[in-house]
């Protein structure tokens, strides 16, 4: 941990949408998780590698002050940014990126993901780019169920499904990292359908991404059940 430096490094957490999925009122990234916002213990997460990393949040416009309103009420001083959330999470993270310089590294991260092992963020966050000779690096995990997809008629409607290799796909997590030069220079690029991730952003312009086993751990919150697993998921750490 002493040999890197995250004083240089930058993680853009994206929090800029509504959470229509989650269902209720609040916004998923600001529901409460045993007494604390979920984007709340996301950011400690960072944090507790070192506080010199530096935070950048993409919020909804109307929810900007909202989180001010709740730092000052609950004495969160720490130094972070905060942008408007774009139409989509490629324009969040493009409007973050104004923020990060180049020469640095960059994280991209879920803000509703608070629960990435401290082992995996170190070995992200420390991915020696130039070795390797890629742009960046991404979690991935197997697929450990069996897989289908949909078959379609002559009149391109959909007519059943068929199996097919699940050894041949993995599921992508965040944080994906990067060398923020060249992740600033992909994000001059128009937006594309196709840009699904910033890995996609960035090997749209021909550039290699590496790949680094993700955790079951790392679930994402998007659905009341994936609340009732991170409510496990506490009491375990606390045990």
């Amino acid at each position: 941990m002493a040999s890197l430096d995250l004083s240089k490094t930058y993680v853009i957490i994206t929090a800029g949408g509504v959470g229509k999925r989650m269902g209720g009122k609040t916004a998923k990234q600001f529901i409460e998780l045993e007494g604390k916002p979920v984007l709340l213990r996301t950011i400690e997460m960072f944090r507790g590698l070192s506080p010199d990393i530096n935070i950048i949040l993409t919020l909804p416009q109307e929810y900007k002050e909202y989180w001010r309103n709740y730092c000052f009420e609950n004495g969160l001083w720490f130094r972070h940014t905060i942008v408007s959330g774009g139409i989509t999470r490629f324009h969040s993270v493009k409007n973050a990126l104004e923020h990060v310089p180049e020469g640095a590294v960059v994280a991209v991260h879920d803000g509703v993901r608070p629960f990435v092992p401290h082992e995996m963020l170190v070995s992200l966050l420390g991915y020696n780019f130039a070795k390797e000779g890629v742009a960046g690096v991404i979690p991935v995990m197997p697929s450990i169920e069996s897989m289908r997809i949909r078959t379609y008629g002559e009149d391109g409607m959909p007519n059943g499904s068929r199996t097919v290799n699940r050894d041949e796909y993995m599921f992508v997590q965040t944080p994906q990292v990067f060398d923020s030069t060249i992740l600033k220079d992909c994000y001059k690029k128009p937006y594309s359908p196709t840009f699904t991730d910033d890995a996609s952003v960035v090997e749209s312009n021909g550039y290699k991404v590496a790949t680094s086993p993700g955790s079951r751990f790392n679930i994402k919150l998007t659905t009341p059940e994936d609340l009732v697993m991170a409510r496990i998921f506490l009491s375990l750490m606390e045990e």
